[in-house]
């Protein structure tokens, strides 16, 4: 069983945090404040994880330029004042940069009693599979 260290559980806790506030920034129509702490928290949360070297490293890949370019580049636009053109730019860049992920969260997610049932579902299955198909891990995913 996994054990998170105490930086670590900080960490879930920051990155908890942060999707909250971007959430409720998003449901009070794209409040820049609400959105700009989520965004901080977030990153934050991401660096107490895994570390800050490795968050670093992840980060600016030659590979990954292109999405943390779209990633910071929608948080620096959200923090100028247009929120719901940085917001769109984020997800763009958080769904590159995270996309390889996609594919461990679904069938962790899968494992968990209530939600695995939700899961399940002809459509929401169908969707979920897609992600795994399309996924650029989904060779080391399925062995």
């Amino acid at each position: 069983m996994f054990q998170p260290t105490e930086s670590q559980k900080i960490g879930i806790g920051l990155v908890g945090i942060g999707g909250f506030f971007l959430f409720l920034g998003i449901v009070l129509l794209f409040d820049k404040g609400l959105l700009a702490i989520g965004n901080i928290l977030f990153i934050s949360g991401i660096a107490f994880i895994v570390g800050l070297d490795k968050t670093r490293r992840f980060f600016f890949q030659s590979n990954k330029l292109k999405a943390s370019g779209f990633f910071f580049g929608g948080i620096i636009v959200v923090l100028i004042g247009w929120p719901i053109v940085g917001m769109i730019l984020e997800l763009y860049g958080f769904f590159l940069l995270f996309k390889g992920f996609f594919p461990f969260v679904i069938e962790f997610l899968r494992r968990i009693p209530g939600l695995g049932l939700i899961l399940n579902l002809p459509f929401i299955s169908s969707v979920s599979i897609f992600f795994v198909l399309c996924s650029p891990c989904r060779y080391t995913w399925m062995q």
